[in-house]
């Protein structure tokens, strides 16, 4: 059935028939080159988005919630608005118990101190932290380790700083793991420094952690805690565990169950979605565009081949009263579209890969990088050409039942 696409007198006439007029011919596979080229660099350019985002929030729980208390705005039970509402261990158990789809419920406590280190100085924000927030929230660590289960059952006086900490307590090179910086009176060990990351824009800013143990015991909090953070199961809704959340607490506290003061909540979950949203909405946007430029380009090729086909009438005529069929004369028109669509896109897909390779030189090192591996899936590139096949050999019929359209006699009065 295909034998023909391996006949020399098929290809013969097809170049023949392209380089007749050498610039039309250019110009009629650019819309579908610069078609394939959008949608391979803009797709690229997606991915690398979206490779950027997983690395940069990819180890921490994304469906969580971090819940504080503050005060009542309504007056309940005796008790007058403007009551400081405050969040402690035994909730922590109460919330475990009653609301379903939690998978870790953290205590945390935060105070400001001043972190000195020989005549080097910083009011820093002092974390008390249980090893399992490196489980929700982990830690980037550039040298040492984590906070332990060992450091919080001997109330350890350790600790584990930020990159930026450490730029401001110590030297550059030089070590800070084994050395002591003073928090408040208190002198501690620094067992590791991490990298800030993206995730730290959420909630209170984290320079130093110590033992949860340990802050209890050096700021007197007692069963106090400063905030919780919840994480839920993959398959719960996190808004829903939010709002379940806040009104246990109101009961356990003595809140008003309208008083949308007494607790404050930062919905991580809520905020990762609207991110996902926005690269869901623009590789739609990508392929949106590509697609529609390739279409535009590959009407350019049928428009073009319908003049081709005018100026052919005779040649046409001369082949059907040779004994040509219908059917061979419109198979060899098809063959031109989708050679020039075929060579378009090859073309579009070589300058879309070169133009990824160029965002990765300039924008995809190191750990700032802007767009992590910018690239498309062969499946990708498979369907784009596919695409344009398809469309090549649709528009290609119009100007085929065209040229078919005339009867020979016709043809050959033409002038």
């Amino acid at each position: 059935m295909f034998r023909f696409l391996f006949d020399k007198d098929t290809w013969q006439e097809v170049f023949d028939s392209l380089s007749k007029n050498k610039l039309r011919t250019i110009l009629t596979m650019v819309g579908v080159w610069w078609g394939i080229l959008l949608l391979v660099s803009l797709l690229g350019a997606a991915r690398g988005l979206e490779n950027t985002f997983n690395r940069l929030f990819g180890d921490f729980s994304t469906n969580s919630v971090i819940v504080f208390g503050g005060q009542t705005s309504i007056p309940f039970n005796g008790f007058q608005k403007g009551k400081r509402v405050r969040l402690r261990l035994s909730d922590i158990e109460k919330l475990d118990e009653n609301i379903k789809g939690i998978e870790f419920t953290v205590p945390r406590n935060m105070n400001q101190a001043l972190v000195v280190r020989d005549f080097l100085s910083a009011d820093l924000n002092v974390l008390g932290d249980y090893p399992v927030l490196d489980k929700i929230k982990k830690r980037n660590l550039i040298s040492g380790r984590f906070i332990n289960q060992n450091d919080i059952d001997n109330h350890k006086k350790v600790t584990v700083i930020s990159e930026d900490t450490y730029k401001q307590l110590f030297k550059k090179d030089e070590k800070a793991i084994g050395e002591y910086i003073q928090i408040g009176d208190i002198n501690y060990l620094v067992v590791g420094v991490y990298k800030k990351g993206v995730i730290d824009n959420f909630g209170p800013s984290e320079d130093v952690y110590i033992p949860f143990s340990t802050f209890q015991q050096v700021y007197n909090q007692a069963d106090k805690v400063s905030f919780l953070m919840i994480t839920g199961k993959p398959e719960y809704d996190i808004e829903q565990i939010e709002m379940d959340t806040k009104l246990l607490l109101k009961n356990l506290n003595q809140v008003h169950p309208e008083d949308n003061q007494a607790f404050g909540a930062i919905n991580i979950g809520k905020e990762f979605a609207k991110r996902y949203k926005f690269l869901t909405g623009m590789q739609f946007l990508t392929w949106f565009v590509g697609i529609a430029t390739l279409i535009a380009g590959v009407f350019a090729i049928g428009n073009i081949l319908l003049i081709t086909v005018k100026e052919r009438t005779k040649e046409i005529g001369v082949r059907r009263a040779l004994g040509a069929t219908p059917f061979e004369i419109q198979r060899q028109i098809v063959v031109e579209a989708v050679f020039l669509t075929m060579v378009a896109g090859m073309f579009g897909v070589i300058s879309g890969g070169w133009i990824l390779i160029t965002l990765n030189h300039f924008y995809g090192q190191g750990s700032e990088a802007v767009l992590v591996n910018a690239s498309v899936s062969i499946l990708v590139l498979f369907i784009a050409l596919v695409v344009s096949v398809v469309f090549g050999t649709l528009i290609g019929l119009i100007p085929a039942i065209k040229a078919t359209s005339v009867k020979p006699i016709e043809a050959l009065r033409e002038e």
